[in-house]
């Protein structure tokens, strides 16, 4: 019987609703950490992450047998679940619709998890916006302005 073999590298990324700054340094590893077991339950390997106040970037190696959107659905309702559950804000925490879904090759994924790493650095000079426009741009992503994210800078 033949084997899978495969090499599926994605960088996901997906903002708070309203892009409101709720993820809050006291909070942000124990989310991240919440979300690896979230990939490493779907069989995946979380490679890097990084919750910025107000949106997420995510590099995964993906098990062949996961569909991109079904692990983002179980990450994004089973985390804001959890942080609901604890308590963490005044009101409801949730995830704004959509996401971006990037592949990589291998010889790539040390660079993108540095830059996945380097979140705070990087947006000291870089609004989420243009980071993310820059990101469509650079990798030849066709897309309509209607339907990226709501943008409140």
């Amino acid at each position: 019987m033949a084997n899978t073999y495969s090499q599926l590298y994605v960088q996901v990324v997906f903002t708070v609703k309203y892009r409101e700054n709720l993820i809050k340094e006291k909070y942000r590893v124990k989310l991240e950490k919440y979300i690896s077991g979230i990939i490493k339950n779907r069989n995946s390997k979380l490679l890097a992450i990084y919750c910025n106040p107000d949106h997420i970037h995510i590099l995964i190696g993906l098990n062949p047998d996961v569909s991109v959107s079904s692990l983002v659905r179980d990450i994004k309702a089973n985390s804001s679940k959890w942080v609901n559950q604890n308590k963490w804000f005044i009101g409801t925490f949730r995830w704004q619709t959509g996401y971006g879904v990037f592949s990589y090759s291998k010889p790539e994924i040390d660079n993108v998890a540095k830059y996945i790493l380097n979140q705070p650095t990087h947006h000291e000079t870089l609004s989420f916006k243009k980071e993310y426009l820059n990101l469509l741009n650079k990798l030849d992503i066709t897309y309509n302005d209607e339907y990226l994210f709501d943008w409140f800078d």
